[in-house]
This record gives C-alpha cells, structure tokens and sequence, in this order.
C-alpha cells in the first residue's frame, strides 16, 4: 500500500463500502458529498484500482474493493486498540446524563478514565457508528439494533415540554389525541426511527405531523421553545433542563415511557467495556418521579451478559 494512504481515506472507504450509497456515507461522515468522492478517488489512485462500481442508479464493491474491506476494518480497529489506553473509555451521550448515575459509576471503577463526550441529535448512536465512543448512553431505538448490545438503564414517562403561554400550558395532564395539529420541533431526518418515536407517530395512528423545525441540541431546543416555533416531548429525566424561561412539562396519557440504555458495539469484546456495563447496571439512580409513571419496557439482548 502506498505510504500516502491515510487512515482518513480507510474510514471513508469502510462507510461508502458499508452504505453502498455515497449521500448516506458522507451524512455518516458529516463531510459534503463532493468531499467524499474526492478522498474516495484520491484513495483508488494511490492504489491503482477501482473500489467501487457506480451509475446513476447504484454503488457496487469491485473485486478490490472487497478485498480491500476486511483489511481496511482490522487496520483501522488496530489503530484505534493503539491509541486507546486500556484504562481509558470514551462515553458518548446526547444530552447531560445526570440521574446520579456518571458519579455512582467512577466510584464504582476509579482507575478507569472516563473521557465523556456529547453529540449532537443527529447522531442517535452518540458516536459508537463511527467508532467516536467505545460506550454511549442513548434512547431506543437504535439504528441498526443488530450492530449493538446493551443494557436498560432507565425507562421514563415522555413529558410535554410548552411554553408557558400555551394553550395547554396550565394543565395538570393532556391526552396525546389533543395534540395531533399541534406544530412539532422534531429530531433531524438523519435520526431515523428515534425521530419517529420522539415525534410519537406510532401514537398518531396515520395523522400527519407538522414539523416547524428540526433540533439538534438542547440549547436550540429551549429557544424554540420559548419562541413559539414548536412544542415536543422529553424524557422526565431530562425535563429540568428545559423548564425555564416558563417552560413547563406536562404528563401525556397514552404515550408509552421512553428507555434509555446503555450500549456499545457487539464486536467489541473488551473486558474494560464490560466493567463499565456491570458498574453502570448496578450504579442507584435518581429516578423516583419517573418510575412512578412506568411502562413496561423491552427486554434488553444484554441483561444476562454482563
């Protein structure tokens, strides 16, 4: 292999050779499409060899480029498994964990440093995708639930987050039905069924959703928010982030919990992540007001691994 090869050209190999779409693959990757193609020609010409076949319609594997794969994810996983201490884990995390839980776990494993990390919502992985964690606190459900493992952590009631001016604002509770026309503030297109289950279409029954807008962090969430552009649900946990500047959270009835997790890539077998897994099922959790509106969740591929 040509010594101008960079391991940046293998990741974007591996994503193209995985989505077999150069669009998606560049979404994945947070880089434009052009940019993609380029470091995508830039790596066949080092190598003299085509990797992909394309038309209008279609991305294939050539011969190479299917030889190439299997080479490129050792390479890449022995790069990282270099670079990554064995005493040091990377969390991921969409918004501030808090529920007592990161402080219970470092007591529970203090010589194990824990680098944590936030992503943005388009991201419903919290970067265990792309590698960018070795573990990640997320809500089900997951994209590609067959890449992943992972434990329950918590389920918690979906509140309704208003500004204090709504209609509904005074409410005790409402009903999910009375909030079908309502304009929605929605997760990006990117975050596939999370967004759905976060938009509660499933609850909807075929009503149609009126999205004004698309959120990506918790700081453009609550100005939304305070601004009128939309309403939308949150997990109880997670409701005193956003209830100020008169903000408030209202129960829903018939809209089921939502289960946050913990969870980490299947082919990574190390025992430093499952340490992480154990201390974290075990670590006591501030979560009273949510378990008292409980639902039941699903049984996790994980409860009996570690």
């Amino acid at each position: 292999m040509s010594t101008d090869v960079h391991l940046r050209h293998l990741r974007y190999f591996i994503a193209v050779a995985e989505e077999l779409n150069f669009t998606r693959a560049a979404e994945r990757l947070y880089v434009s499409q052009p940019a993609l193609s380029k470091q995508i020609r830039q790596l066949e010409a080092e190598l003299g060899t085509s990797l992909f076949k394309r038309d209008r319609r279609s991305v294939a594997l050539t011969e190479s480029g299917r030889a190439l794969l299997p080479h490129a994810r050792n390479l890449l996983a022995t790069w990282d498994a270099f670079m990554m201490p064995s005493s040091r884990l990377r969390i991921g995390m969409s918004t501030v964990l808090g529920r007592g839980l990161l402080p219970s776990i470092r007591a529970a494993i203090p010589d194990v440093e824990l680098v944590v990390r936030q992503f943005g919502w388009d991201d419903p992985t919290a970067g265990l995708r792309e590698s960018s964690s070795d573990v990640a606190f997320v809500w089900l459900p997951l994209p590609d639930p067959d890449a992943y493992e992972w434990i329950h952590v918590a389920d918690e009631p979906r509140l309704l987050l208003v500004p204090g001016g709504h209609r509904l604002a005074r409410r005790d509770h409402v009903d999910i039905d009375e909030l079908l026309d309502e304009p929605w503030l929605a997760l990006p297109k990117r975050s596939g069924a999370l967004r759905d289950h976060w938009l509660a279409l499933e609850q909807r029954r075929g009503h149609q959703v009126r999205v004004t807008a698309e959120i990506t962090a918790t700081d453009e969430t609550h100005e939304a928010l305070v601004n009128g552009v939309g309403i939308c649900f949150v997990a109880a946990g997670n409701a005193s982030i956003f209830t100020r500047d008169g903000i408030v959270a209202i129960p829903v009835k018939g809209l089921p919990s939502a289960h946050l997790v913990l969870a980490w890539r299947r082919d990574d077998r190390r025992s430093l992540v499952r340490t992480f897994a154990r201390a974290a099922q075990k670590a006591p959790r501030r979560l009273d007001h949510a378990h008292r509106y409980s639902h039941p969740r699903p049984r996790s591929p994980s409860e009996s691994a570690v």
